[in-house]
This record gives structure tokens, sequence and C-alpha cells, in this order.
């Protein structure tokens, strides 16, 4: 199933095992470091029900490919098909964090925006588009980087989701500062 919210990712379940059908076996979704929504729900919904996860556009729509600076937003594909959307200011900050840690691996920000993937906890596979053969090779190549627990916490950090509710209260509930939790 592709682009379905966990609920109905959870229903769907539910009612293929009551009535005796085939149960999905993995779930299609936008995942990247611009785009963490999947961890909210779908990934704890996709790994509690045993499903794999088929990761789509992992560079958000080449947003990641690290061809889009600050200075230089107006090229490409997303010139004239900016999807999926991203917020700029928190995408320039990963894409600076993604170019340091790039330069240390001797890779591309693409290459590493692909190898954070790896790291994910509930990530299947993901789909890797390509316009050349070139590219194509590029991003297979990403498979051969190993990120230290420190590169991925920095990229984890910078591209960090904010809570939504229920989520902010349990750290209310369980007595912890929420003034500077959240002010950040």
């Amino acid at each position: 199933m592709s682009n379905f919210s966990a609920w109905q990712i959870a229903k769907a379940d539910g009612i293929s095992k009551m009535s005796g059908l085939e149960r999905f076996i993995s779930v299609q979704a936008y995942y990247s470091l611009i785009g963490r929504e999947l961890e909210r729900e779908i990934l704890p919904a996709a790994k509690d029900l045993g499903l794999g996860t088929m990761i789509w556009s992992p560079l958000a729509g080449g947003f990641l490919s690290g061809k889009y600076t600050r200075d230089n937003q107006s090229e490409g594909r997303r010139k004239d098909f900016d999807f999926p959307p991203v917020n700029l200011e928190q995408g320039y900050e990963i894409i600076d964090t993604l170019k340091d840690i790039a330069q240390a691996h001797d890779a591309s920000v693409a290459q590493i925006a692909l190898a954070w993937l790896r790291y994910k906890d509930g990530v299947t596979t993901t789909i890797i588009g390509a316009t050349t053969e070139e590219q194509l090779k590029s991003n297979i190549a990403s498979t051969e980087i190993d990120l230290t627990p420190e590169e991925v916490d920095k990229l984890d950090q910078v591209s960090a989701l904010k809570p939504e509710y229920p989520h902010w209260m349990f750290p209310y509930e369980r007595g912890e500062d929420m003034i500077s939790r959240f002010s950040k």
C-alpha cells in the first residue's frame, strides 16, 4: 500500500486478518531527512504489524541532491515541480550538515542523505531514482558509506521533527522541564 495513514494501514490489516484475506506486506511511503513525518505514526504502525517499508523520494525530489543551496534555489526539477514540500529554513541547515559529513567521507551530499536511511529503524528498502547513469551509480555507491553514530546523531538532530500532541505532553507528564525543551 502507498500513501496511507497509520489508521488506514491498521484497518486494512485488521480487515484482511478477520476476513482471511492476504495481508499487505509492505508500506510504500515518503521519508527523507527533510521529511521525517513517517516517524510519528506510520513507521511505528508498520513495525507493529510486521510490515516492510519501501521509501520513495529519499532525496526529497532532488532537494537533498546537493545542487540546491541558499544561493542556488532555482535549478533543476524543483524549479517547476516543488514536490514534496520542504521547510526551506530547516532544509538548508540539513544540507549544511550533509556537506560537512560528505566532505569527511569524500562523498556527495546525496550519498550521505541516502546512507542515513540505512540507519533508520523500520526502513526496509529505498526506491532511488536517477536522471543519468552517473547519478544511479552514485546513489548505489551510498550503500558503501558507513556513518559514525555521531554523524547519524548530527543528522537526526538537525532534521528532528517538533513534537505534536500528544507527544509533547509525555515529557510534561514525566515532570521534565517543558520550557527549555520547547523553546529551542
